[in-house]
């Protein structure tokens, strides 16, 4: 059965059907077609384009074919094309010439453009729920460790002195705006496109909105030319999704690099590590190395689907088939990779200690003394500079006489200020690296990850 088959004289090539086919993928949208044509026989029943008795008939089938699916006792076939047409063919079989009228006032280009917005509508649910999830782990560990000291690093260089919660809990926020990202996209996800038809709406007498109404949609699209023309809705979804993958990768990145023994600051349970076969001693970061791995291509998907779309004339295109792919990847490598890094950041144990002692080199203390002698009235630029000679001398011990070698600004107190713990205590910016503002980072984070 072939939906568009009566105006062809000739069979279509074997390697055609092969090549056109989506069903291998577009099965996973079963769930949201059946859904969502019985939403459109109840509307086509109330608009009296059919009658109470074959709507019913129709959702009776589409139930027991959803169950025959769910159980995996319907075979699939090449040459039906797509999940649209395989639900259609059952349907027949199973209603007789009932099923023929649901795909009144209805093509495949409205109908596909609603399974995805179904799908995406729930997936993207589920991916803000994982995203809270993680964002407590991350709390968690943060207040279990929240006057732990460490370096603080720019261009992966000693910087400063910061407290380990402080450094953990950026990514809370990143992950924060991960979150909005994927609820603002939404607003564009959440609209109703059945009734677009083919490109051009219909001149029979349905009722968008009560169909949009059993689907749980707050509004209908408003243009059908372009409800069948684009994706951008699976794009910003990608988009999203790129973004949050790259502050996994990040964050990865820097697992792998703090559990090395060079730095020593933190181990992750063996539950997410795995060894080698030839060097016993191996443990392998693998999750987070794969999640840094798989970023890349979700960046390849964005890029994928931007370059499908770049130059479609409108309508519908064919072209269009070839999102699914790397949509469906993308909603599980995301969802995927959040649920395990969850898991594995909650397992993260730190050497406070080590931590600590790394803290103590490269003259991490420069910036908080350059700030002593601006409360003493110097420019920054001179206190800058008389830091820098100071730090050249590269002296063994620091003293209040070598101090005073390069200023007599410098009093005893100054001495303090070469502690970590004390350059920590000193900050007092909001949002910066000092305990309070720290305390109230987490206070802020367990309101908006209830």
């Amino acid at each position: 059965m072939k939906l568009w088959g009566t105006r062809f004289t000739k069979e279509t090539d074997r390697g055609v059907e092969a090549f056109t086919s989506s069903i291998s993928f577009d099965k996973k949208l079963y769930r949201y077609d059946i859904r969502g044509s019985m939403a459109h026989a109840k509307m086509l029943s109330k608009c009296g384009l059919i009658s109470r008795e074959e709507a019913a008939k129709i959702t009776e089938g589409l139930e027991e074919i959803g169950l025959e699916i769910q159980e995996g006792r319907l075979e699939f076939r090449e040459e039906l094309e797509d999940i649209h047409t395989h639900i259609e063919a059952r349907l027949r079989e199973k209603i007789g010439d009932a099923a023929g009228k649901l795909h009144t006032a209805r093509s495949r280009n409205d109908q596909v453009a609603l399974d995805t917005r179904l799908y995406l509508r729930d997936e993207v649910k589920e991916i803000i729920s994982a995203i809270i999830k993680m964002q407590k782990a991350i709390v968690k560990v943060a207040d279990e460790n929240i006057e732990a000291i460490m370096p603080g690093f720019t261009h992966l260089q000693p910087a400063e002195p910061v407290l380990f919660s402080h450094y953990l809990m950026a990514y809370f926020w990143m992950l924060q705006r991960d979150r909005e990202r994927f609820k603002d996209g939404m607003a564009r996800i959440d609209v109703m496109p059945l009734g677009a038809g083919a490109l051009a709406g219909t001149s029979l007498p349905i009722d968008r909105e009560y169909a949009a109404g059993e689907l749980n949609f707050p509004g209908v699209t408003e243009n059908s030319i372009d409800t069948v023309s684009d994706r951008d809705y699976i794009i910003e979804f990608t988009s999203a999704a790129a973004i949050l993958m790259m502050h996994l990768s990040r964050l990865s990145e820097e697992l792998i690099l703090f559990a090395n023994p060079a730095f020593g600051f933190l181990e992750v349970d063996e539950a997410f590590c795995t060894g080698s076969s030839l060097m016993p001693q191996k443990r392998n970061l693998d999750v987070a190395e794969l999640v840094r791995g798989k970023t890349g291509r979700i960046y390849g998907h964005l890029i994928s689907l931007l370059t499908m779309m770049k130059a479609l004339p409108l309508s519908y295109n064919r072209d269009m088939q070839e999102d699914k792919e790397p949509l469906f990847d993308a909603v599980t490598t995301v969802k995927e990779s959040l649920n395990l890094f969850a898991k594995m950041i909650g397992t993260l144990r730190i050497d406070k200690e080590r931590m600590l002692s790394l803290a103590r080199i490269g003259s991490m203390w420069a910036t908080e003394l350059a700030n002593y002698l601006v409360r003493k009235g110097l420019p920054f630029r001179e206190a800058h500079r008389i830091v820098g000679e100071i730090v050249a001398c590269n002296y063994k011990k620091i003293t209040l006489a070598s101090l005073r070698k390069h200023s007599g600004e410098f009093d005893k107190d100054a001495l303090s200020l070469l502690d970590p713990k004390e350059v920590v205590k000193a900050k007092a910016s909001y949002g910066s690296t000092s305990l309070d503002q720290i305390r109230e980072q987490i206070k802020k984070a367990k309101e908006k990850s209830q």
